[in-house]
C-alpha cells in the first residue's frame, strides 16, 4: 500500500465555527450579574448594539452557544459582555465561572436590528431595557453617532432590585471620561427604576409610560413619532408591552432594511 493511500485524510475546517478567545476581565456585581471582556479578534467587524453568538465548549467539545448583546462600541478594541447567573442553565451556569486567561466561543456573525441604520433621524431617542436587556444599550450609548443622530439620548433600565442597576450607573457615571463620547455626555440621561425595593423610581417603565411619569420625569412630551425614535431590549412581555404602547403613539416599527420610528430586537422577543 503506497503512502498516499494510508495517509490521513485532511480535517476540513469549518469557516463559520466559532473561535476561540481569551477572557481578559470579569466582574460581579450582584450573584446574578457579571460583566466579561474579552479579545477582539482582528477581523471581528460590528455595528454597536448588534448581538452574536457567544459560549463554551460542552463536555463532548461541541459548541454551546447563545445569542449574547455585545456590550462594547464598536470602535472598542476588546469586546465586552453582560450577563445573567442562571443556576441550572446550561451556559449561564459555567460561565459564571470564568475567569482572566480563560477561553470563551465568539462566533463569527454579529447581526441583530437595534442599530442606528435601522432608525430614521429625529430629535430623540429612547432606549428601554430590563435586566440584562441593557447591553446593546451599553454600546450604543459609547458610539458618538449616537450623538450624532440625536440630540438627546435617554436610557431607561427596571430591574427588581437596587444592587442589579449597577452596571447601568457605572456606565453613566463613566461617559464624560469616555475617550470618544465624553463631548457628547451632556446630551446622556439615564432613568432606573427598581420593582421590588423601595426607590426614588419605583415601577415597571410600561406603567411609567403609560401613566405618563416617565415623561413628567424627564420634563419632555409624551412619545411623538415625528420627534422620538425608540429601541427596546427586555424580557418577551416587555418588548410586546412596549412595542404596543409604541404603537398606540403612533410609531412604526423598523428595521435594517426598512428604517422607521422604533425597533426591537427580534432574536430575544421570543
Amino acid at each position: 500500500m503506497s503512502e498516499a493511500q494510508t495517509a490521513t485524510p485532511e480535517k476540513k475546517v469549518n469557516p463559520n465555527a466559532p473561535s476561540e478567545e481569551t477572557v481578559l476581565s470579569v466582574h460581579h456585581y450582584t450573584d446574578r450579574l457579571f460583566k466579561f471582556r474579552i479579545n477582539r479578534p482582528p477581523s471581528f467587524r460590528f455595528r454597536s448594539g448588534e448581538f452574536v453568538m457567544m459560549g463554551l465548549p460542552k463536555e463532548d467539545g461541541k459548541p454551546l452557544l447563545r445569542a449574547y448583546s455585545i456590550a462594547s462600541p464598536a470602535w472598542d478594541d476588546e469586546l465586552e459582555f453582560f450577563s445573567i447567573k442562571v443556576p441550572d442553565g446550561p451556559l449561564t451556569s459555567r460561565l459564571c465561572n470564568i475567569k482572566e486567561g480563560d477561553k470563551v466561543l465568539l462566533g463569527k456573525k454579529p447581526t441583530g436590528t437595534l442599530v442606528h441604520d435601522a432608525l430614521t433621524p429625529a430629535k430623540r431617542l429612547y432606549m428601554f431595557s430590563t435586566g440584562t436587556g441593557i447591553a446593546p444599550f451599553a454600546s450604543l450609548m459609547r458610539d458618538p453617532e449616537t450623538y450624532q443622530k440625536f440630540d438627546e439620548v435617554i436610557l431607561t433600565h427596571t430591574c427588581r432590585q437596587i444592587a442589579e442597576l449597577a452596571y447601568g450607573e457605572e456606565l453613566t457615571a463613566n461617559l464624560p471620561d469616555d475617550p470618544l463620547c465624553d463631548e457628547h455626555a451632556h446630551k446622556f440621561r439615564l432613568y432606573n427604576t427598581v420593582t421590588r425595593e423601595d426607590f426614588p423610581r419605583m415601577g415597571r417603565i410600561t406603567d411609567l409610560i403609560q401613566s405618563g411619569k416617565l415623561f413628567q420625569d424627564l420634563g419632555v412630551p409624551p412619545l411623538n413619532a415625528e420627534t422620538d425614535r425608540v429601541m427596546i431590549c427586555g424580557s418577551m412581555n416587555m418588548i410586546q408591552d412596549t412595542k404596543a404602547l409604541c404603537e398606540k403613539a403612533g410609531l412604526v416599527e423598523g428595521s435594517n432594511a426598512s428604517p422607521a420610528d422604533f425597533v426591537i430586537e427580534k432574536a430575544f422577543a421570543g
